[in-house]
């Protein structure tokens, strides 16, 4: 019989590809060095940025089939050729001092790389883990978000002693020789396969028991539910007001709270902290509570957050709704794929979540544009705080009705229950 492979290296396996792709988040390390060696402007660099995320939207979406049909370990190695391909071909475009070819290899292949690795190990993990799907994905994403912490000053120590191509080759190199090496330990569970605890008949106050599905759909029958779209509007919501609060934070921070531009900066520096905090936080309470708990929770928290902070004058007030916020941001990323195992079964989790991960796409166009949009016709961050603060009222009303959806056909599926057994 073929061995089966240990749960714990899997979810290792995981992080290590998420920590390697997350490295998109240390993109400002080469801002100012690629203004400074050919005089592009800020607009130009930073659309860089966001074709990644856009192709990783794309890519993510329109590969979630492929990672089910082919499995993680085949997709975990396109995903590593992609991204490789992508952050040391951005070398090569600095050797020929062409923005077009920077676009073409970071954006296009390190966006489609970016997105096929980021649902790769997820939906493998969920299966492993039908105890603690939270916790298991939160652990992989918890990767993606603590990863500019790591790179960032690693990139750009070789920035400035190696230079910008020379310190693209090495990122490449190694993002790729390190996601090819976790790519090939994953793998999905056996068909039936579930851990001893959830099998065993001994109830413990510290064991989270395993919930049935509320169904087994498909990619394409899940589209065509309202509770899709719920998660979807759900996220989107999430996603552009935390996006939008990262892109002004530290004005911000220094209009309203009268912090200093060092102070400013160094929050700036811990909002990455409580991001990364929040993704394996709120995903292993979501264990415990449920998800659509900690949905809830999320924006009655984001609601609250976003109305006082024009009032939160003082820095240390100022600071922690600032950090409640980046955790909730960073909470919603991980609790979302368990969140789908719930609604939709594992049957095609990576798939579905590719499609959900089109409102993160969105969502990186859309909030830094609708902050500075906002700020520039108000000329206040009051009014930008405010109309977040009413999105978070429509995403909570949205997340007490997926409940009705979900109360509905639980309440069907036992009726079904019953009448099978008759």
């Amino acid at each position: 019989m073929k061995k089966i492979k240990n749960r714990w290296f899997i979810a290792l396996a995981a992080v290590g590809v998420h920590i390697s792709i997350g490295s998109v988040y240390a993109w400002s390390v080469f801002t100012k060095p690629l203004m400074n060696q050919f005089s592009w402007s800020l607009k130009e660099v930073s659309l860089t940025f966001s074709i990644a995320i856009l192709f990783l939207g794309l890519s993510a979406s329109f590969m979630g089939h492929f990672v089910e049909k082919y499995g993680p370990r085949r997709s975990g190695i396109i995903a590593a050729t992609f991204f490789g391909l992508g952050i040391a071909g951005s070398g090569l475009a600095i050797m020929a001092e062409s923005l077009l070819l920077l676009y073409l290899f970071y954006g296009v292949f390190g966006g489609i790389g970016l997105g096929i690795g980021y649902i790769t190990p997820v939906s493998s993990l969920v299966k492993w883990f039908p105890d603690r799907r939270g916790l298991a994905t939160g652990l992989a994403i918890m990767g993606f978000g603590f990863a500019s912490l790591i790179s960032s000053p690693i990139l750009a120590r070789l920035i400035d002693q190696l230079g910008l191509s020379l310190t693209f080759f090495i990122a490449g190199a190694v993002y790729f020789c390190v996601m090819i090496l976790a790519a090939s330990y994953l793998e999905a569970p056996p068909e039936g396969w579930a851990p001893a605890a959830a099998t065993s008949k001994e109830n413990s106050p510290y064991t989270v028991q395993v919930k049935e599905d509320l169904s087994q759909l498909t990619a394409n029958e899940a589209v065509k539910t309202k509770r899709f779209w719920a998660l979807w509007i759900m996220l989107f919501i999430n996603v552009t007001c935390g996006i939008a609060i990262i892109s002004v934070a530290s004005p911000m921070a220094q209009e309203i709270a009268g912090m200093s531009t060092i102070a400013a900066a160094s929050m700036v520096g811990l909002m990455g902290l409580f991001n990364g905090l929040g993704r394996i936080g709120w995903a292993t309470i979501s264990d415990y509570i449920g998800r659509p708990n900690v949905y809830t929770i999320f924006f009655l928290i984001q609601i609250a957050a976003f109305m006082l902070l024009p009032s939160l004058t003082t820095a240390i007030a100022f600071q922690i709704a600032i950090f409640l916020i980046m955790s909730c941001y960073g909470g919603g990323f991980s609790s979302i794929p368990a969140y789908i195992g719930d609604l939709f079964g594992t049957k095609q989790l990576g798939a579905i979540h590719g499609y959900i991960l089109t409102a993160w796409a969105s969502a990186g166009l859309a909030g830094p544009l609708l902050a500075s949009w906002i700020r520039e016709t108000t000329n206040s961050y009051t009014a930008t705080l405010t109309i977040f603060a009413m999105l978070f009222v429509v995403a909570f009303l949205i997340s007490m009705l997926i409940r009705l959806d979900i109360n509905r056909l639980r309440k069907a599926n036992q009726a079904l229950n019953v009448l099978s057994k008759q």
